[in-house]
């Protein structure tokens, strides 16, 4: 069948899919639960009680840290390999938060008390650290 020559080739590239989906996905969650533990305000709480400046930070870090997860996962070798890159990833954006710490030192205080200005500083770092970051990744 002439018409479906280009349907095995896809095909097999989906076990490859799954692990990496599965292994980012992983990474991003295990991210995502460090980084609450790390920051001194407690985002899922304040985000429970509809604090948007909450989830602004929350969330730019979350996409600071998806972007180098992306690439990552776009160029490694192996899921070793991918592993490094995500762990690099998770050091720029503890760096990035440092970063709005020494900005701003009471950040955390001000998020809590819905500061959007403080987590638009925030969510805007880990974005450019994220992206950065994505971009430096090298072979």
């Amino acid at each position: 069948m002439m018409g479906h020559s280009w349907l095995l080739p896809s095909l097999a590239g989906i076990p490859a899919f799954f692990i990496y989906f599965v292994a980012s996905f992983a990474a991003l969650a295990v991210f995502g639960v460090l980084y609450l533990r790390i920051t001194a305000h407690h985002e899922t709480e304040l985000i429970r009680q509809g604090n948007a400046a909450a989830a602004v930070g929350y969330g730019g870090a979350l996409v600071g840290y998806a972007l180098p997860l992306a690439r990552s996962v776009a160029q490694a070798a192996t899921i070793p390999d991918f592993l490094i890159w995500a762990i690099l990833a998770f050091v720029v954006q503890i760096v990035a938060y440092w970063a709005a710490k020494r900005i701003v030192p009471d950040i955390s205080d001000r998020i809590a008390k819905g500061d959007m200005a403080s987590a638009i500083l925030l969510a805007s770092l880990a974005i450019a650290c994220g992206m950065l970051n994505a971009a430096s990744m090298t072979l």
